[in-house]
């Protein structure tokens, strides 16, 4: 079955040709662009000739893919859009793209620009490269949108795309810590493990029987694993750090109640909680809008 090509739209507040710059100036289009590490033009025979380019994606752990594309500008005088057609591929088998074609759009309009791309490409490894490819092609759409709207931020903000990237991937990073520390607590000491101390702590804060206790143990065990999946699903992140700014100051206080000799334990809930509500504190500042790629249209039909 034939994958549907990958469209992006945005609106930007900005002019044509700043946003025309940004993102045909190869030095600007590396800064923001995240399916692209780097982008040299070419010299070109004649001024009537495509502008030809070089490309490379850095894809971790050393490896990276090189590429070649070719781009044709037109300018329309009626209406002021612009268009920019774009030929590209790959010879390196690491890359599940071997070649490809698409556009960009800039259509002005009262409060700026819409920008917008469509792009397809063929796979290589005929059955094989299309498994891969239905992985592969939502997330390089995801990329393509993410970068879009740093673009947008950039225009509309003037804040630099790598400011921008640090805070989103700082902010994915301890979105992942804080689902493993939930999922872990909850799942491990509480469900697999019933670990005494958990047992003991909930006992002495409520004055339940022992056998109680267990129960209750492992119903909290559900709750943590549960908030932990939040942590994946819930968009709005800082509603959840601002939760939990509260709940560790609670947590850390109900621990020393039930047992004050804790904080001497190594590793104990007072730095743990208190480590995790600093943490908590910095998260709920990096969250605050940050770059992402649900501020796009995916399709021409939205």
């Amino acid at each position: 079955m034939q994958n549907k090509p990958i469209y992006v739209e945005i609106p930007i507040n900005g002019c044509v040709d700043e946003v025309w710059e940004k993102s045909q100036n190869p030095n600007l289009h590396q800064q923001w662009d995240l399916r692209f590490s780097s982008i040299t033009y070419l010299p070109k025979k004649s001024e009537n000739d495509p502008q030809s380019f070089q490309y490379e994606t850095k894809i971790g752990l050393g490896l990276k893919v090189s590429g070649w594309g070719k781009s044709i500008g037109t300018h329309n005088k009626e209406d002021g859009s612009k268009v920019s057609s774009l030929h590209f591929g790959t010879p390196q088998k690491l890359s599940p793209i071997s070649e490809g074609k698409g556009y960009w759009k800039y259509i002005p309009n009262e409060s700026g620009t819409t920008f917008l791309t469509q792009y397809d490409y063929e796979v290589r490894y005929s059955f094989m490269g299309r498994l891969v490819d239905s992985f592969f092609r939502p997330l390089i759409g995801w990329a393509t949108a993410l970068s879009f709207d740093v673009l947008k931020r950039w225009v509309e903000k003037d804040e630099i795309p790598k400011v921008q990237y640090l805070r989103f991937f700082s902010n994915v990073l301890i979105t992942l810590l804080f689902f493993f520390i939930w999922f872990y607590q909850g799942l491990v000491p509480k469900i697999i493990a019933k670990h005494p101390e958990e047992v003991a702590m909930l006992a002495s804060l409520s004055s339940m029987e022992m056998d109680m206790a267990v129960k209750a143990v492992g119903v909290v065990g559900i709750l943590e694993v549960l908030f932990g999946l939040t942590w994946l699903l819930y968009r709005n992140k800082r509603h959840l750090y601002l939760l939990q700014i509260i709940v560790f100051p609670a947590l850390t206080l109900s621990a020393l109640i039930a047992d004050p000799a804790i904080s001497s334990h190594p590793f104990n809930p007072v730095t743990f909680n208190s480590s995790l509500w600093i943490l908590s504190i910095l998260g709920f500042v990096l969250a605050k809008d940050v770059p992402t790629a649900t501020s796009c249209k995916r399709s021409k039909k939205e």
